[in-house]
């Protein structure tokens, strides 16, 4: 089994960053989240989760064992697959997704995109006792500045902030009009940053412009 890969970041994507290992180009499929504290040239250290079906290998990367093992105990429940765990981690940090299922908390499970009622209520039955107790704080989204700390060799200067969340949204599905409006609601919040002389957060402007989305729907 593979833990982890580790290496300079040869390439990303929307959903996919390319590591080289080895000499050996390795593409691990990520949420918005993890892309969004890695940078072209610059070292990264993935936790990984190697998923063998009949026609494919597919490496999911996370910035931590916690975000992984996680993954893993998502797809324990019936119809959830590598697809729907990562895009419940996009929306909901680990922590929260145990308070989530520990809490019997609906509506946190329904913002999560390809997750209905029925299915919300058959994941809580089904997920109950399997991710354990929470463990941190009362929140449903990472700490301010996870992403980046979790790679602290890859911090320079980043990307426009409204383009990496874009790439994000169009990653999980959204339309391109869904995804310029959700950009829209959070952009007072990101300007508000850069006055204050900081970056903004793009995973703390991707959980607000996903609660908006799921709140319009």
């Amino acid at each position: 089994m593979i833990a982890f890969v580790s290496g300079p970041v040869a390439a990303l994507a929307p959903d996919t960053a390319v590591v080289e290992v080895g000499g050996v180009g390795m593409a691990v499929q990520c949420t918005p989240n993890t892309l969004s504290g890695l940078r072209i040239g610059r070292q990264a250290r993935l936790a990984v989760s190697l998923v063998v079906r009949e026609n494919s290998l597919t490496l999911y990367g996370f910035t931590d064992d916690d975000e992984r093992q996680t993954f893993e105990l998502l797809q324990t429940a019936s119809g959830v697959g590598p697809r729907l765990a990562q895009a419940m981690l996009a929306v909901h940090t680990p922590d929260a997704l145990r308070r989530a299922v520990a809490q019997g908390d609906e509506k946190a499970l329904t913002a999560v995109p390809g997750i209905g009622r029925k299915g919300t209520q058959r994941l809580l039955l089904e997920l109950a006792g399997r991710l354990g107790e929470p463990t941190g704080a009362a929140a449903t989204s990472h700490p301010a500045g996870a992403a980046a700390t979790s790679h602290p060799a890859g911090a320079a200067a980043p990307e426009p902030w409204s383009e990496q969340l874009r790439a994000a949204l169009l990653g999980l599905g959204y339309s391109a009009h869904e995804a310029d409006e959700a950009i829209a609601t959070v952009t007072p919040a990101a300007e508000a940053a850069v006055a204050d002389g900081a970056a903004p957060k793009v995973s703390q402007l991707l959980r607000a412009a996903l609660r908006t989305l799921h709140r319009a729907h």
